[in-house]
């Protein structure tokens, strides 16, 4: 006579139902816990190697997303795909989730979400209802530990993606065409975004867009307050310092792999940057 199932087993491969690594590489949190206590994380420009959604439910504040600067409050979802700049200020008072999904674009764990970066004002109460019910089943199946919590929050995920796309549709006619300029500062932000901690300068990035730098810094302030050179100086500093607080890497290590010069050349840069100096921001990190 078979033995019945344990748990473990009805759990099927892989289901851990582990909050803290996140299942099936989805997770859910606020979006204060994005910035772990410090706020450059959120306020920098950087950029993630997974997709994320966001679902502001208190507060208004700013954003740069992929170089375009707007304002951003309650009910307004924001859809970041891996590798887009963001820059992200709420207030004390604002308050969001953020969902992180996987960006594999393998046939059977692609949830068939948008390339490009979405910012949606949802007026309709239905809508919201819809997005803030789908937040709260992933939040059970993150914290629960059920069986099949991996297939539970892919279930979970694929009716997000759903939603997104839904609402892309309803939005399809908001808002006035994206004018040369600004699509100008978002190819600029993608490929800053992807060679970064290459020797590229600015100057480069223009050439390979076919602009002149001065254009492409006029096109930049004009859509993101910032210059080009401020912005791909905020996405090296960002891997820096992230690298600096987080890893045990030898300082030398890092500005090697960002491709500076020298570690001096790199730690005037952190210096002038942060006020502080690489060694004293790790060791203000580990206390």
């Amino acid at each position: 006579m078979q033995a019945s199932p344990t748990k473990a087993d009805l759990r099927g491969p892989g289901a851990s139902g582990s909050a803290a690594a996140g299942v099936a590489g989805i997770r859910i949190g606020s979006i204060a816990q994005m910035g772990r206590g410090a706020a450059w994380r959120l306020e920098q420009l950087h950029s993630h190697d997974h997709h994320l959604l966001l679902w502001i439910t208190r507060g208004q504040g700013r954003m740069i997303l992929q170089g375009l600067r707007s304002g951003i409050g309650t009910h307004n979802a924001v859809f970041v795909p891996a590798g887009t700049l963001l820059a992200l200020d709420l207030g004390k008072q604002g308050f969001g989730l953020a969902a992180h999904l996987p960006a594999s674009r393998d046939p059977g764990e692609d949830l068939g979400l948008p390339d490009e970066p979405q910012h949606l004002r949802i007026r309709n109460v239905q809508a919201q209802a819809e997005m803030s019910s789908i937040l709260d089943a992933m939040q059970r199946e993150q914290t629960a530990q059920r069986p099949y919590a991996d297939e539970g929050m892919r279930a979970q995920s694929m009716l997000l993606s759903v939603w997104l796309r839904r609402q892309m549709i309803d939005h399809a006619d908001d808002g006035p065409r994206v004018p040369a300029s600004h699509r100008l500062v978002q190819a600029y932000c993608a490929l800053v975004a992807r060679d970064y901690a290459s020797p590229k300068l600015m100057g480069d990035y223009a050439a390979e867009l076919g602009v002149t730098p001065t254009h492409l810094t006029r096109s930049c302030r004009e859509a993101s307050g910032l210059t080009a050179a401020d912005i791909l100086t905020q996405r090296s500093l960002y891997a820096a310092r992230d690298m600096i607080e987080t890893t045990d890497r030898p300082l030398q290590d890092i500005g090697q792999s960002l491709n500076f010069s020298s570690p001096a050349y790199f730690s005037r840069f952190v210096q002038h940057h942060t006020g502080q100096s690489p060694s004293t921001l790790r060791r203000n990190a580990q206390r």
